[in-house]
């Protein structure tokens, strides 16, 4: 039994100071990709908010769509390339939680639902008829440990931290 303690011990001891460095950098780096990515599709894309417009949350719902494409388009590019560097790492993340919310609430949420088993159908990465809010779901999980951790030791936070601290 000693020797299973020290062994955990010493695994913990190695594992808790790399964390520091490298536990929140899978996630950085993937929701930079994929924020990064759906930026890019629409910079190189057509303009269709107005077919969703209504759907938006207040008060993005009453922001002309050309005004919410070029906002939604930078902050997803501007948000990943921050992410990917962990250069204000918890105003982007907050950022694109508020944005994630609004394209569950424009884009992805079921038009009617009449029980939460229903609802749950939404739960899906296909729309059959329920909703697919599964993936910005999934995103906004990512993001809240950004939020309240930061971005970890391997960031320019951390880096610009140091430096001004």
């Amino acid at each position: 039994m000693h020797g299973l303690i020290t062994l955990k011990n010493r695994v913990t001891g190695l594992l808790d100071p790399a964390g520091d460095w490298v536990a929140l950098l899978p996630i950085r780096l993937l929701m930079a990709y994929e924020f990064g990515n759906a930026g890019m599709m629409k910079f190189n894309g057509k303009n269709w908010f107005a077919n969703y417009q209504e759907n938006f949350l207040f008060p993005f719902n009453h922001v002309p769509v050309e005004i919410s494409w070029f906002l939604a388009t930078w902050t997803e590019i501007l948000g990943g390339l921050c992410l990917f560097f962990g250069l204000f790492t918890r105003f982007w993340a907050f950022s694109l939680i508020i944005l994630s919310v609004v394209a569950i609430s424009g884009v992805h949420w079921p038009d009617d639902w009449n029980s939460l088993a229903e609802l749950w159908k939404g739960y899906a990465i296909t729309n059959k008829g329920f909703g697919n809010y599964r993936v910005p779901l999934l995103f906004i999980a990512m993001l809240i440990p950004l939020l309240f951790s930061g971005a970890g030791k391997m960031s320019l936070d951390s880096l610009l931290a140091k430096r001004f601290n």
